[in-house]
Formats: C-alpha cells, sequence, structure tokens
C-alpha cells in the first residue's frame, strides 16, 4: 500500500480560506456596528453614561413688614440608600447609624435596605452638618462598607414662628412648590426656576473625570414682604386664641388694618395652623377663616344701613324715632335686640344702643334699592381682591329677590353673608372719611438683583361723603359711651368708635340656624384714625352678645397695636351726642 502525502499547498489554501471568511464576518460586523447602526449604539451608550441632573433654586423668603422672615429656605441634605450596593453583612450595622443619626426608626431603614429590588430609596432630609456627622461616623466605623448611603443637596422650608399667621402663610409639598395660603397664591414669584446639569458616569455611579458637563443656572426664587407686622400678629393671634378656649367657641378671627392705606397689619385665625406639623392637620385646619368663612354680619352691618340714610339725606342724626321693641315686618314680627317699652331715640341713638327696630324704621326711609347699592359699594357680594389666598365675596342677593321680611332683616345684618375681612373694610372705609381702600396684604417682592420693588396700593374709591363718614363715626363713638352696647371696648385715655354685632349663625350640620356670631369692629383714635380692629368669634358656648364676648379682644388687640405703633391720644374729648328726645 502507498501512502500519499498531504498537499501542503492546499491545506493553506483551504486555511486562508478559512481564515478569511471569520476576518469578513469580523469585518462586516465591525462595519454595522462602526458605520452603519453606530449612532444606535452610541445613543444607548449614552443613556447609560449621561445623567441629567435638576439644580434645585433656592426659594424665595415671606417677611413680615420689617424684614423678619415668617418662611426661610435653608440648605438641606436628602439621605438616600441603594440596598444594591449595601454589603448584605453589614445591612444590620448600616441601619443602626442611619437611625440613630438621622431620628429615624431603625426597624424603618432596615426596611428599605432590605428591597434590593430599588436603587434609590430617600431616607430622610435633613441638616447639612448632620449629614457630615452621620457619613464621618460611617466612615470611621464601617470604612468602605458604608457604600450604597448616599446624599443629595437640596432646600428646606422652615418658618420661625411655628402657627404665627399658620394659615394666612400657608406651607409647601415635597416637591417645593406652594400648597396652600401665601406661598400658593405667589409661588411663581418664590419657586424660581431650577437650573439643570448634564453629567457622564460611569458604572458605579461615579461621574467620569475630564468628560463633557453641560448646564443651565438656576434662577433664584424672589422675597415677598408682607404688611404684617410679626408683634401685631403675635399679640393678635395670643388674645384671640384666649377667648375662643375661655368661651368654649368654634373658631375665631382678629384683622389688624391700617387706617389710611388699607394695609393688613395682622390677620389671625384660632386655632391656627402649625406649619411645622402641618402634614399631621386635616386640611379644615389649612383654612384662613379671616377671608374665606362668611357669616351673617349681624349689628356691625348696621354702619352701612346708617350711612345710607345720612347720605340720602332721609335722615339726620337727630332725627327721632318711635321705637316699639318689635315690628312686624311681612308675616314676621322682629324684636328689637333687647326688651324696652316704648321710647324716642334720635337717630344717633338707634345706633349706639343697636336697636333693631331703630334700624328697620331708617331702612325703610331709604328704600331697598338704595339700601342694596349702598352695600355694594362698601364691597359686599365681590371678593375683596389684595392677593390673599382662599378670599369668598359672600352673599348679597338682588334686592329684587329680597323675601318681605329680608327687606327689614338685611338692614340689620342678617340675610347677607360677608366675609372678616370685607367687614372690617367697611370700618376702614368710614374711618377713612368715606374713601374705601382695597385691602392689600403685600407690601411689595425683591427683584432679580435683590432690591425691593414695592406693590402698587389698593384701589380707593369714594364711597360715601366725609361728612356722612364722620357723622357715623360719632355714633360709632358713642356706641362705646356708657349709654351704648360697646362699652367694653373703651380704652383709657383714647376715644374709640366701633360697633357690637351679634347675628344668628346658620350652620349646615343643623340645616338651619344654630349658635351665634359675635362681633366687634372699631377703630381709634376716634377723630384721628390710625388702626381698625376686628374680633369674629364664632359659636361661643359661654355667652354670646358681641359686646361681652368680642368686645374685650378688640380692646386688648387695639390697646397692644396703638402702643406698638406708638400712636399717642388726641387729647381731646367727644362732643355730646343726643341719645333719647328730650335729653
Amino acid at each position: 500500500m502507498t501512502l500519499r502525502l498531504g498537499n501542503p499547498g492546499r491545506r493553506i489554501s483551504i486555511g486562508l480560506i478559512a481564515m478569511t471568511f471569520v476576518l469578513s464576518i469580523f469585518a462586516g460586523r465591525l462595519v454595522q456596528l462602526q458605520g452603519l447602526d453606530s449612532k444606535v449604539y452610541v445613543a444607548e451608550a449614552a443613556r447609560y453614561r449621561v445623567q441629567e441632573e435638576s439644580i434645585p433654586a433656592r426659594r424665595g423668603s415671606i417677611t413680615d413688614a420689617g424684614g423678619n422672615e415668617l418662611a426661610m429656605t435653608v440648605e438641606a441634605r436628602e439621605i438616600f440608600v441603594d440596598p444594591h450596593e449595601v454589603v448584605p453583612a453589614r445591612r444590620g450595622r448600616v441601619a443602626a447609624i442611619l437611625a440613630e443619626e438621622l431620628g429615624r426608626p431603625q426597624e424603618e431603614i432596615a426596611a428599605k435596605l432590605a428591597d434590593t429590588r430599588k436603587r434609590y430609596v430617600p431616607v430622610a432630609t435633613v441638616d447639612p452638618t448632620v449629614a457630615q456627622k452621620m457619613f464621618e461616623r460611617g466612615s470611621r466605623e464601617l470604612k468602605a462598607d458604608f457604600k450604597g448611603v448616599g446624599s443629595k443637596h437640596e432646600y428646606h422650608r422652615q418658618y420661625p414662628g411655628g402657627d404665627l399667621a399658620g394659615t394666612l402663610i400657608g406651607f409647601v409639598g415635597d416637591d417645593g412648590n406652594g400648597l396652600s395660603g401665601l406661598e400658593l397664591r405667589h409661588n411663581k414669584v418664590l419657586a424660581g426656576r431650577d437650573g439643570q446639569q448634564t453629567i457622564e458616569t460611569g458604572r458605579d455611579g461615579q461621574r467620569i473625570p475630564m468628560t463633557r458637563s453641560t448646564s443651565r443656572q438656576p434662577v433664584e426664587g424672589r422675597d415677598v414682604r408682607l404688611t404684617i407686622d410679626r408683634d401685631i400678629q403675635w399679640a393678635a393671634q395670643k388674645a384671640i386664641t384666649e377667648q375662643v378656649e375661655a368661651t368654649g367657641a368654634r373658631t375665631g378671627s382678629v384683622i389688624v388694618m391700617d387706617v389710611r392705606t388699607g394695609q393688613v397689619v395682622a390677620m389671625a385665625n384660632a386655632p391656627e395652623l402649625n406649619l411645622e406639623d402641618w402634614e399631621k392637620t386635616t386640611p379644615d385646619r389649612w383654612v384662613n377663616r379671616a377671608v374665606a368663612d362668611v357669616f351673617e354680619p349681624g349689628s356691625t352691618n348696621k354702619v352701612i344701613t346708617a350711612a345710607a340714610a345720612l347720605e340720602s339725606g332721609a335722615v339726620r342724626p337727630e332725627t327721632v324715632f318711635t321705637v316699639d321693641d318689635e315690628i312686624r315686618c311681612a308675616d314676621r314680627v322682629l324684636r328689637d335686640s333687647h326688651p324696652h317699652p316704648t321710647e324716642k331715640l334720635t337717630f344717633s341713638g338707634v345706633v349706639a344702643t343697636s336697636s333693631n327696630v331703630g334700624t328697620i324704621l331708617a331702612a325703610q326711609k331709604v328704600g331697598d334699592a338704595k339700601l342694596h347699592e349702598m352695600l355694594r359699594r362698601f364691597g359686599f357680594g365681590a371678593k375683596p381682591g389684595g392677593g390673599f389666598y382662599g378670599e369668598e365675596a359672600g352673599l348679597l342677593p338682588s334686592w329684587k329677590d329680597w323675601s318681605g321680611s329680608q327687606r327689614c332683616t338685611i338692614s340689620y345684618g342678617q340675610g347677607i353673608s360677608v366675609t372678616a375681612l370685607q367687614t372690617a373694610s367697611v370700618y376702614q372705609t368710614i374711618a377713612n372719611g368715606g374713601v374705601r381702600v382695597a385691602p392689600s396684604i403685600v407690601a411689595g417682592t425683591t427683584d432679580a438683583g435683590g432690591a425691593f420693588v414695592p406693590a402698587e396700593g389698593g384701589k380707593r374709591t369714594r364711597v360715601v361723603s366725609e361728612r356722612t363718614a364722620r357723622e357715623v363715626a360719632l355714633m360709632l363713638e358713642a356706641a362705646v359711651g356708657a349709654d351704648g352696647t360697646g362699652e367694653q371696648a373703651s380704652i383709657d385715655g383714647y376715644r374709640v368708635a366701633g360697633k357690637t354685632g351679634t347675628a344668628m349663625r346658620y350652620d349646615t350640620a343643623c340645616q338651619g340656624y344654630c349658635g351665634y356670631t359675635a362681633t366687634f369692629a372699631g377703630f381709634a383714635p376716634a377723630d384721628k384714625p390710625s388702626l381698625v380692629v376686628l374680633a369674629v368669634i364664632q359659636d361661643p358656648r359661654k355667652g354670646y352678645y358681641g359686646g361681652e364676648i368680642a368686645a374685650p379682644v378688640f380692646k386688648k388687640v387695639m390697646t397692644f397695636a396703638l402702643k406698638s405703633k406708638k400712636i399717642p391720644p388726641t387729647g381731646t374729648e367727644p362732643p355730646a351726642m343726643r341719645i333719647r328726645a328730650g335729653e
């Protein structure tokens, strides 16, 4: 048998052909990857490598009129964990360190570390010094095994006053945007605009050195300065809270206004909202009741009827009315504010003694259409405006729709509904010589450079003549005198003008009138008005007359405000007012 040797040349040719075939496959794949499909793979790689991050903008502050911060933003660190990166054997120790340093339950943190399906789990937002201390301890005790714990720069909203003007100011959510109050109403000004940056990171999430990055710098939020005086706000809040508790009332509100500017110096509610703990309260506690709650004003509304009667010329302060203690209106018999024998009262006496019957008699001389027009001119039936969040317009039905009894009851404040702010605005108008200045709460804002830009003043509207306003003011001063219903609102050394109000309170819970609304509104000094104070107390259980329940709150708040503003007594004596015929 003959052995034939292999042909080296043929083997080499076959090998070269095989190698050429394999290399052509690689070459084709490279052409596909780097040529035809390169953009697809570049984009896919970038998706994993290039990260976009938001750069938070610092939210502007809310301050009182003196620049004291009521809401402020501070730097913070969000502590987060990547459970996938935490060494399993060290989870217990990591959880213990985080719990001790962050003040969180260890069981809660351990549960977050055990969920390895997630790569980013927020744990807490803390002060930068707390975060630094935590990382120093973790690095010292666990060294490299503390990996999987990280932090992110952000801002945290703080409210130094706690519940000071809480429902007025409002609060922000976890995303840093306002959710209620002025925080929501002026969110665009306060929030600014977040920046953004794009960076390249490696597999472990660390930034790759010397790689490209792009960024858009954040635009810081602007500050909002309020007309609120922090000290007067505190005094008003304290006074209304104490009285609500003392009388077992449901709620209460106090408003202090500057007569000349219409600016709100204080706006307090009881109970108030603690802004540092708002998440634990129910939404009904977030409401600024001074602008949102509507109620029937009662006798504080008689000032509008008096203004309408005087302005029309149908009545003068000395006009005498024969006043019984009841009067028939359509199918109803309406009683006076207090029982009494038939008496002859001047119109000044009607207002001073808060006579319902006398007020009805004066309103009948005015007429329904003119009385409705005067109510509208004083601002009833429309939102006051001026930057308040949640304000309501109340209810002012057309005079053509008034029932037979409403034609009487509206004259003394039953059958219409208003807010505390609307009522305070009425007394500001009288105190300001008949010129209504739309209420305002924002004194101004800062511009991009940090300079203060004053806000425009409230719209000024002539409502009644100066003479009418002056005559009504003298009547209101008599109402605080010895013969009036508001004697408990008097302040030693000062001339005070004001009016009590006691109205039946409509309650949806009982589908009718249940309980009372006690009010007192007034201004001082009566002959040179500077400040208006209104106190409203809803559903008191221990007494209910405005002169007994609300007037003492007015006195406390007005006394403090006059001293705080350094407003001296005028040193004058009020003129003698004839209350009854023959005096």
